[in-house]
């Protein structure tokens, strides 16, 4: 039997040239490097500049993906940004970056849910793409965690980057089986109930401000654990997999002790285990396609490979995907 499969034929990622180091932030903020890397694992993150918006790391991610995958600007016909730090209330960021990458008209939208949102907004361009609805499709996670930082506060302003991830993805056939080429099955979930773990203290509609970053953590972390497991396994059985057979794990890069805490209860090798939250920290959305790219570049995922993607963000949502590159 032959499908269309959504297929990844393209990735790239950015990060803004500022780097601010763990012994930065002890300068004006009550921490220290061993305390951070002792609790997170991160040793530095990129800041963008003030006048450098999400936007722009979107688009340099996407020309990156676009490259890639042998595509151009011109043959674009969906864009769906993942982001919670849009430039804007409107328009979506999608719809600046189609303007910026001299897309044609399209379909662009924005994605909301937070570090989460790669993954719904892959899903979603699944939904286009393997229905015959969109044949060259730009599904972009970025991120500038920093302008919703309360830099007095240790527990969270240490945690979070700025950054941008990309991939292009296009149809490919396959005959129904794990075997194929592209995305073989999600599991994606939230839990509303939870949304005082994780929020930002403002918005357009309640507080008229941006507003900063709260978080609950050692109840994040719990949740994390528990419900990230649950979804990949989900994802597995969406997929007609089992977690053995993965090639290698790429989950949303929030805190390296999440991280080993969800690898340990699947019994993942630590080997398949793609970590960058040491160099990034938590880039939200962007976090995924970023460490992505980063394992492509450096020869470690290669086309034919068995990936299995996570994570988990304010909502709570979370949520799984299995592909073969």
């Amino acid at each position: 039997m032959t499908v269309i499969r959504s297929a990844v034929t393209g990735v790239g990622s950015f990060l803004p040239e500022k780097v601010v180091t763990n012994a930065d932030l002890s300068k004006f903020v009550d921490t220290s490097d061993e305390w951070i890397i002792e609790r997170t694992g991160i040793r530095q993150r990129h800041q963008a500049r003030d006048d450098q918006p999400t936007s722009d790391l979107a688009v340099e991610a996407a020309r990156r993906a676009l490259a890639d995958a042998g595509r151009t600007a011109a043959e674009v016909d969906m864009i769906i940004v993942a982001t919670t730090t849009p430039d804007m209330t409107f328009p979506a960021t999608a719809s600046i970056v189609q303007r910026k990458l001299g897309a044609p008209v399209c379909i662009a939208f924005d994605v909301q849910a937070v570090c989460s949102g790669f993954v719904y907004a892959l899903s979603v361009a699944d939904g286009f793409v393997a229905r015959g609805l969109s044949k060259c499709a730009l599904v972009i996670g970025a991120e500038e965690m920093t302008r919703l930082m309360d830099w007095t506060d240790r527990t969270t302003c240490v945690l979070f980057g700025d950054g941008a991830g990309a991939v292009v993805v296009e149809p490919r056939e396959g005959q129904g089986t794990s075997a194929d080429q592209g995305i073989l099955g999600f599991a994606l979930r939230s839990d509303g109930t939870k949304t005082d773990l994780l929020y930002v203290d403002g918005g357009p509609a309640s507080t008229g401000t941006v507003g900063h970053l709260r978080m609950a953590g050692n109840q994040v972390f719990r949740h994390a654990v528990v419900n990230i497991a649950e979804a990949i396994t989900g994802a597995c059985a969406a997929a007609g997999i089992t977690v053995p057979e993965v090639d290698w794990f790429v989950p949303h890069q929030a805190n390296q002790r999440i991280i080993k805490g969800v690898g340990d209860r699947l019994g993942l090798d630590e080997d398949k285990v793609i970590s960058t939250v040491a160099m990034h920290a938590n880039t939200s959305a962007a976090s995924i396609p970023l460490a992505l790219d980063t394992a492509i570049r450096d020869g470690r995922i290669k086309r034919g490979d068995l990936v299995l993607l996570e994570a988990m963000g304010g909502g709570l949502t979370w949520g799984a995907c299995a592909f073969r590159l």
